[in-house]
């Protein structure tokens, strides 16, 4: 129970009180400026979490606006709980992809179970029904039980909320650096599809309308969570364990159910998920959007704890929560839904035409802010820029080939990086065939879920290389975007749009700035060059722990279109006699590789070079074969190599391949070039598949399941027998994840 007594304006504004809310002193004069006099406690918390990074985008969003947002199958782009496209048939399909990274790193199984718990809640307030999860992690090196201990309880934690509500977990990305070590990254995507009569938004339109307040209890977990993720980690960020939600996923599924049927309500006018922030940024943002105000009384708001003050009702983060504006008249409607969910509602306010965000609590005024000074009109910066020190270096170095003295040995302890390993261990804690549509299940390039009552099937990926991006971040930009888009295409879809995850350091930070500016560049261009829309995402900053920042790490979210479920495609080889393909040249780029940090321990140099012309180009002819008929299989060639894209291809232990190379060894093998591909094709559809696509027949497919690998000069470079290679790959994480801190 609260029994401090809050502080004054005064002593706010003298003791520098908001200092700790993270305003800064400019800032705590513009808010005293915009109200024409000195905030309370509740004002000043309320300015503090909307003007946090993490909701305002106050140092991103001038760099934001570079992403092309439109197309022609978008419905919906950024500034909504998720994006729509359109899929045809008048369906659609909802994404968008969240960080948890803060309350992960100090909570891990609550931080990322909660991370699932939010972003499915921001695909089912757009009125779709979610059905599908991924996510992407990254973590420090497995060697430190920490790490192991935080990896350990992430997984538990995703696969705990996704699996008690019941929608698959169908795909994702696990990476491991050093870099990560104090700062795991945990980023959740959810999708879901949606009838175009079905869209809502959260707007709070209709003068007199309802305000309804929706869900579970407001407690006082969560509570300054937005400005806790506006900050970097440090010793003392263990106490602030209050700014981590606690979830219920059977909770969360009756909100899902309820919400569903509520949207085919036309007393229903906006909803919008109490997410970050909590009732203050779904309130206020509700209003500015509708270009109303919005008026609450407070004592209405379900409590689950005595004597809560308007501060902590304002800015609680507890979960399963949602705000909906309702038809005035029509309240009983709404609550009769929810009844019969088991699960409140409650009125709690009404719309006004004063633009004003009005609270009231034990009949007194507790709050009175413009809401537009909250939302659309929080302060953005453009901060200073420089080029780092380490990357004029690293542009300078020649192309470095690493030693390999033992060509097989190289691979196989490749193919045991946790990086490049088996994720089973992973994978095989989520309920992935659930709901019944997973049509490719994790482990392949992409995953795919039917659309059912339809031919249609959806691909999706999460991806990202921050090796490349801390090298080259305008290269990186590029690549992340173009490998999510060959993950999708090797499935047999069509990019369709694109949803972003921007990890990075303190923005404030000259030198990650830079890396933040030079990245969206490279993503910028690379989303216009292939088609692929940013219809919404997240910006996570401030990933550093004492001063040690993450590699930037813009992880991207794809989704694309199969438009008949024949053409669905995986990575693995399938018969014996199919001829192997290699689309794409191979370079001496080892810049950010898993060799060279094999060999190096570090990474150096010029991230690989990509055209997205050439991208393009391969990508269309690669799906154009595919929709042909005339493609067993596809693997895009990403980390390790041909030799490792060759080893995943045959890791079922069903066949076997022999290939011949004709380069230097260490470069055909190794070397990480970007847009090529490992392709099979039926001996009987060869001439057609090499009308339609510019590749190299490298070797053909095997009874016998194992590799080899020959030089055209006759040399047996590599064998290996598919016991080695499984035991190399299935055998690393295992091992490593057994011990807690």
């Amino acid at each position: 129970m609260s029994l401090h007594r809050e502080p004054t304006p005064e002593m706010i504004k003298e003791q520098r009180i908001y200092s700790q809310f993270g305003l800064t002193d400019e800032e705590f004069a513009m808010v005293e400026k915009i109200l024409g006099r000195l905030p309370n406690y509740t004002e000043t918390g309320i300015f503090s979490v909307m003007w946090s990074e993490h909701c305002s985008y106050k140092n991103s969003k001038v760099l934001l606006k570079k992403f092309p947002v439109d197309g022609e199958k978008v419905l919906q782009g950024p500034g909504e709980g998720a994006g729509i496209i359109d899929i045809g048939d008048d369906q659609a399909v909802v994404f968008k992809i969240e960080s948890h990274n803060h309350p992960s790193a100090i909570e891990p199984y609550q931080g990322a179970a909660t991370g699932v718990g939010g972003i499915i809640r921001d695909v089912f307030s757009m009125g779709a029904r979610p059905i599908a999860i991924l996510n992407s992690l990254r973590f420090g090196e497995l060697t430190s039980p920490k790490v192991r201990y935080l990896f350990e309880e992430v997984v538990a934690g995703i696969a705990g909320y996704g699996n008690c509500i019941g929608i698959p977990t169908v795909g994702g990305e696990v990476q491991f650096e050093d870099c990560y070590e104090g700062n795991p990254l945990v980023n959740a995507m959810c999708v879901g599809l949606i009838d175009h009569k079905d869209i809502q938004k959260g707007q709070a339109k209709g003068v007199g309308n309802s305000v309804m307040y929706v869900g579970a209890t407001t407690g006082r977990d969560g509570i300054h969570g937005a400005s806790f993720a506006s900050e970097e980690l440090s010793e003392e960020s263990d106490a602030k364990r209050s700014a981590v939600q606690v979830g219920d996923p059977f909770m969360e599924k009756l909100l899902l159910e309820a919400c569903l049927e509520l949207i085919q309500s036309d007393a229903l006018v906006g909803i919008q998920d109490m997410g970050a922030a909590g009732l203050t940024s779904s309130s206020a943002e509700m209003a500015s959007k509708a270009g109303s105000g919005i008026e609450m009384n407070l004592d209405e708001v379900p409590q689950r704890e005595a004597g809560m003050t308007p501060y902590e009702m304002m800015l609680s983060e507890s979960q399963e929560r949602m705000l909906i504006v309702v038809k005035k008249g029509r309240e009983d409607e709404i609550k009769e839904i929810f009844d019969r969910w088991g699960l409140l509602s409650k009125v709690v306010g009404k719309v006004t035409d004063d633009k004003i965000l009005r609270l009231y609590h034990k009949g007194e005024i507790a709050a009175e802010i413009p809401v537009d000074a909250l939302a659309e009109d929080a302060p953005v910066y453009h901060k200073p820029s420089k080029e780092p020190a380490y990357y004029s270096e690293f542009q300078q170095q020649d192309n470095f080939i690493p030693p390999v003295s033992d060509v097989k040995d190289t691979l196989l302890k490749l193919l045991a990086q946790p990086t490049i390993a088996s994720k089973e261990w992973v994978y095989d804690q989520y309920d992935y065939m659930v709901r019944t549509s997973t049509a490719v299940a994790p482990g392949s390039d992409a995953a795919v879920v039917r659309v059912r009552g339809t031919r249609k099937a959806l691909a999706m990926t999460t991806d990202c290389n921050s090796r490349y991006l801390y090298l080259d971040p305008e290269v990186g930009g590029k690549i992340a975007i173009a490998e999510a888009a060959r993950n999708i295409v090797c499935s047999g879809g069509e990019p369709l749009g694109v949803t972003d995850c921007l990890n990075y350091g303190n923005p404030e930070k000259p030198e990650i700035f830079w890396q933040l500016e030079k990245s969206t560049d490279g993503m910028s261009e690379a989303c216009r060059t292939l088609n692929t829309p940013v219809i919404g995402g997240n910006v996570s900053l401030y990933n550093e722990t004492n001063g040690v920042a993450v590699f930037p790490t813009p992880v991207i979210g794809m989704v694309g279109l199969i438009d008949d479920i024949d053409h669905i495609t995986t990575q693995s080889f399938k018969d014996a006699g199919d001829l192997i393909y290699l689309i794409g040249e191979t370079k001496a780029e080892f810049g950010g590789s898993e060799l060279q940090k094999l060999v190096k321990g570090e990474y150096s140099g010029k991230a690989p070079a990509i055209d997205l012309d050439v991208e393009l180009r391969r990508q269309k002819q690669l799906l154009t074969a595919i929709r042909a008929g005339v493609v067993q299989s596809a693997h895009d060639i990403s980390e390790g190599g041909l030799s490792v894209a060759m080893a995943e291809s045959i890791m079922d232990g069903n066949v076997g391949a022999n290939i011949t190379i004709d380069g230097e060894v260490v470069t055909d093998l190794f070397a990480e070039s970007q847009s090529r591909f490992v392709v099979s094709v039926k001996k009987e559809n060869q001439a057609r598949f090499e009308q339609l696509v510019e590749a190299t027949l490298i070797g053909e497919v095997t009874a016998t399941p194992g590799l080899t690998i020959a030089h055209e000069n006759g040399q047996i470079v590599l064998e290996a027998n598919i016991e080695e290679i499984q035991e190399a790959w299935k055998g690393a994480i295992p091992c490593l994840v057994k011990s807690k801190a």
